[in-house]
């Protein structure tokens, strides 16, 4: 009887007390005894055994499958112990014929030489007989001359040449053995690998686990496996290789190894944000397993790199920047936040996940300082944090942008201040790009995509010409500012007889004397009102507002028309005396 007949039985014993059931049921419904208690009780007895019996027949049901398992699991294990012997079996008959073919080897070259010294003997013989039968032959026609005195003449040589040759010893010894040295069989390994067949089989193929959580940093990975639990294994051999892009069929990535005792091993030296193909084999003193299926790991990235100069904040947001820090792409970024105290203490961290480009817009609250780290993320994980920058809330912070400077200017370290040299640099000699000023001397500032208010300020030379507002991210830069439509800016010319101001947008500029010379402009922009205003701002004097519903985000812009300097002072909030007038 077989699993599935003992499966089979008991369904039909499950069926038949079902049937059972229904059969007391509808008996039940048609008594009309009065002793209905006793009927009752007995039932319920017989539903509680019957119930028994149930949990009885699952329980032995799970058993049988349990049992189908471990047939299956048998059969698996002896088509793999067949194979094994059938392995060992074309082994030992291998070994046996390599001994046999050797030992016949030397058998027939020890034949060849016994047949070739024998050889040589008897062509010596053959050599001695011929000479003696020459000498008879010689001796006889002279016996039968008649002639006496030629007898005489002729006998005397010949007499010599006899007596020389019997006097010669004839060597009638054989040269050779009639007895082969028949070589030993060394049949140590053919032992060996018999012994092995009732020992040891050799291992299966091990199972690389998947990459788990946390498993890796960007120059590491620790790789697990598993193994069939009646395997005896002496050690694992890990293979892995880099997957590349740039890798194919002709130019394959180099292949590393390790031996390792254990069923996991932590691989080093790796490149961060990579992609590694890993194998294993396991190897016993009967053989080495086929390899595992190929799995693939991945290191975690380098850290990213903030960039300062291209943060930019205001009183409730800031724009956060950062390079990847990676050759390859990541999958995503985390941004890590925690508010520092006059204490000198720090609130908890608070996170922003799954950022998907190297840049992150941020609410915040105002008038607060921030330490902000950056990582970055793939499936093996998150990077090491960044090196940390502050931001602070207090008011407008950015910086100049270098990529949109005309060719003749030249901007400090602190991305704050301008210089337009007293040089005359030929247009040749110029590298403009489709972001750059290339007629009038300008650069534009970076402030946050927020339609808040903003205020800043520039400190000017007594004699330099300069333009200074806020222009649209797209203004034309083949056109001064203040010239066309997209830019608002308030201009310095130096005439011989006084100093005249302009406040140009599309090249129209409202008649305005301004008597004192300002030399410290503050500029207060403001989306929700639709206003950009100038000031004096070593007097707190107004000079000029700007009325208009920005339809998109501004940039602070600064030029300068002959040589000289700016020098821009951010992270101050609007002082009390600038209202709208």
């Amino acid at each position: 009887m077989d699993v599935y007949e003992v499966r089979g039985r008991l369904d039909v014993i499950a069926e038949e007390l079902t049937a059972s059931e229904e059969e007391e049921e509808a008996v039940s419904v048609k008594q009309d005894s009065p002793d209905v208690s006793t009927a009752q009780q007995m039932k319920e007895q017989l539903s509680r055994s019957r119930s028994k019996l149930s949990q009885k027949i699952v329980e032995m049901e799970n058993f049988a499958s349990n049992l189908e398992e471990i047939f299956i699991t048998v059969e698996e294990n002896f088509g793999r112990q067949e194979q094994n012997l059938e392995q060992h079996y074309n082994e030992v008959l291998q070994t046996l014929s390599q001994r046999n073919e050797a030992r016949a080897a030397v058998l027939d070259e020890q034949k060849n030489s016994k047949l070739e010294r024998l050889y040589g003997q008897l062509l010596l013989c053959g050599r001695t007989l011929d000479a003696a039968k020459e000498l008879i032959e010689s001796a006889q026609e002279l016996h039968r001359r008649p002639d006496k005195h030629a007898f005489l003449q002729a006998v005397t040589p010949v007499m010599k040449r006899v007596e020389q040759f019997s006097r010669e010893e004839v060597d009638l010894k054989l040269g050779v053995s009639l007895d082969f040295d028949v070589p030993m069989m060394d049949l140590s390994q053919v032992r060996q690998m018999m012994d092995s067949i009732n020992v040891l089989p050799a291992p299966s193929a091990p199972v690389m686990n998947p990459q788990i959580a946390n498993s890796a940093t960007d120059t590491s990975l620790h790789v697990c496996w598993s193994l069939f639990s009646d395997d005896t294994v002496e050690f694992y051999e890990l293979y892995w290789r880099l997957i590349s892009d740039d890798c194919t069929m002709e130019t394959p990535q180099e292949v590393s190894q390790l031996k390792v005792k254990e069923t996991h091993c932590t691989v080093s030296d790796l490149l961060p944000n990579a992609q590694y193909e890993l194998w294993v084999t396991a190897t016993n003193t009967t053989g080495i397993s086929p390899a595992s299926e190929r799995a693939v790991y991945m290191t975690v990235p380098s850290p990213p790199v903030l960039k300062p100069r291209q943060c930019v904040s205001s009183l409730d947001s800031a724009l956060i920047r950062w390079d990847s820090g990676n050759t390859n792409p990541v999958e995503s970024y985390t941004l890590e936040l925690h508010q520092t105290h006059a204490d000198a203490g720090c609130s908890a961290t608070e996170c922003i996940v799954a950022i998907p480009s190297c840049e992150c817009q941020l609410q915040l609250q105002p008038w607060k300082h921030y330490i902000i780290h950056i990582r970055a993320v793939n499936i093996g994980g998150p990077s090491d944090r960044s090196e940390p920058i502050t931001v602070s809330t207090t008011g407008t912070f950015f910086h100049l942008l270098e990529d949109t400077a005309h060719p003749s200017l030249s901007l400090s370290a602190d991305g704050l201040t301008m210089f337009y040299l007293d040089e005359d640099l030929p247009i040749s000699h110029m590298t403009f790009s489709d972001n750059t000023f290339n007629r009038c001397v300008a650069v534009l500032g970076d402030l946050v995509p927020v339609r808040g208010h903003y205020y800043w300020e520039i400190d000017v030379d007594e004699s330099a010409e300069f333009r200074v507002g806020v222009a649209y991210e797209d203004t034309q830069r083949n056109s001064y500012l203040g010239g066309n439509n997209t830019s608002w800016c308030m201009r310095h010319i130096l005439t011989p007889s006084r100093h005249k101001y302009e406040f140009l947008h599309n090249g129209w500029t409202p008649d305005i004397r301004i008597t004192v010379q300002p030399l410290r402009i503050g500029v207060f922009l403001d989306y929700s009102r639709g206003i950009l205003s100038f000031y004096n701002a070593a007097l707190r004097q107004h000079l000029y507002t700007f009325s208009c519903q920005f339809l998109h985000y501004v940039q602070p812009c600064f030029a300068l028309d002959n040589p000289g300097a700016l020098a821009l002072r951010t992270g101050m909030t609007a002082p009390p005396y600038i209202t709208q007038p």
